[in-house]
Formats: structure tokens, C-alpha cells, sequence
């Protein structure tokens, strides 16, 4: 309900955007992280709604983990039910986009059968601060920053796949539902976290996504 109060941004828990009933990404698709691996089909992935964190939400570092890395993306927002959608088309079922951050546990994904623990531990999928729409998403800059410095900065026009061919590639398989959203990969070098640093992932026009990695806490 709307109503007339005003309350400062600074004094609210600012939770994700969107809660997806699927929450998917798309591996080794930009050439500056993958080289040529990425060429070919769109390699598909998923993570869990308990991954999902909003802004200002922590990073899990879990005990057992020694190598957690972001990945800074270009997250797209689901607009429509889309099922065996042409590529052409795509554009009519994406609502908008927003920043993410695809959590990487490298040592699980490496050991592990499948990347359940490396991928979708819980909050390893932040996501915010806003959905925008009207954007070009064919050429967004989207940039990671660790405490500060610049470590990730490249725009989605370099995406091996485009935003459109994700969704039609996706919805060929996977009936895709209003909120649902696809992590579109990460440029560059990804690295290892520390506990106490900021993750600082902005797309541009969309804002800054903030989050702390910080040790388990099994109470929380």
C-alpha cells in the first residue's frame, strides 16, 4: 500500500529486488575470463533461492572454504512467462536488469560431483540494489571493486553470448517464469576473498551492489 511516509534509505534493511523461483547463470562468457571455452552453446548453471542476499548483506565464508571468489555480472530480470522464445523476440520477456555477484567456492567446484557447495551455498548470489528498465544491456559497463580498487571493468557488448541468446538458449529448456534471473558471466580475473573485505559490483545505470564477505555465522 502506498502511503505518504518518507523514511531515510539509511535506516532501512534494503532486501533483493526480485525473489526468482529460479535463480540461473551462464558460465565462461566473456573472453577475458575464459578465452575460447566459453565459445559454443551457453553453459548453463543454477543456484538455489537460498543463495540469494540483498545489498549490504554479508558473503558467507564458510570453514571449510579457503578460495571464495566474486564474480562480478549483469543480471537479467525475467518480465514473462518465456518458453522455446526466439532470439529475436527475447527482448519482449526481459523486464530489466540488475548487479550480481556469482559466489565461487574454486576449491569445491574443482573436488565436488556437482557445484551445489561451490555455487549455491546460502548467500552466495547478492543481488540490487534496483531493477532498472529501458536500458541498453547490450553494452553496459560492469564493474567489481575489492575495498575500493578496480579489479573487474568491462562492458556486456563483449559478452561471447548476448543477453538475447541467453533467454532464447534458456527458455528452450528451462520454461522461465516472471522474476526469474541469469547471471550473464563475469569479465576478467576473479580472486579469493578475505573476511572484512567490501565487494563493490556496479553495472552502469543500475547502481552499486554492496556486500562484506564476512566468517559463517550458523546463528544468522
Amino acid at each position: 500500500m502506498l502511503t505518504d511516509e518518507i523514511i531515510p534509505l539509511d535506516q532501512l534493511k534494503v532486501l533483493a529486488p526480485v525473489l526468482p523461483s529460479k535463480i540461473l547463470a551462464v558460465g565462461l562468457n566473456y573472453r577475458s575470463h575464459a578465452g575460447e571455452a566459453g565459445v559454443g552453446a551457453p553453459g548453463l548453471f543454477s543456484k538455489f533461492p537460498n543463495s540469494l542476499a540483498g545489498p549490504n548483506d554479508p558473503i558467507w565464508l564458510f570453514p571449510e572454504s579457503d578460495n571464495t571468489h566474486y564474480e562480478g555480472e549483469l543480471v537479467i530480470v525475467i518480465g514473462k512467462q518465456a518458453h522455446n522464445v526466439n532470439e529475436a523476440d527475447a527482448p519482449n520477456y526481459i523486464f530489466g536488469v540488475t548487479a550480481g555477484n556469482d559466489i565461487t567456492e574454486r576449491t569445491w567446484q574443482q573436488t565436488d560431483l556437482q557445484w551445489i557447495r561451490a555455487k549455491a551455498s546460502d548467500n552466495f548470489a547478492p543481488l540490487g540494489p534496483f531493477i532498472v528498465t529501458g536500458l541498453n544491456y547490450n553494452d553496459l559497463l560492469v564493474q567489481t571493486r575489492v575495498n575500493g580498487t578496480t579489479t573487474q571493468s568491462e562492458s556486456s557488448a563483449s559478452l561471447i553470448h548476448s543477453v538475447d541468446k541467453i533467454v532464447s538458449y534458456t527458455s528452450r529448456y528451462i520454461t522461465l517464469e516472471p522474476g526469474d534471473v541469469i547471471y550473464t558471466g563475469t569479465p576478467g580475473s576473479t580472486g579469493a576473498m578475505s573476511a572484512g573485505d567490501v565487494i563493490e559490483v556496479e553495472v552502469e545505470g543500475v547502481g552499486v551492489l554492496r556486500n562484506t564477505a564476512e566468517p559463517w555465522d550458523p546463528n544468522r
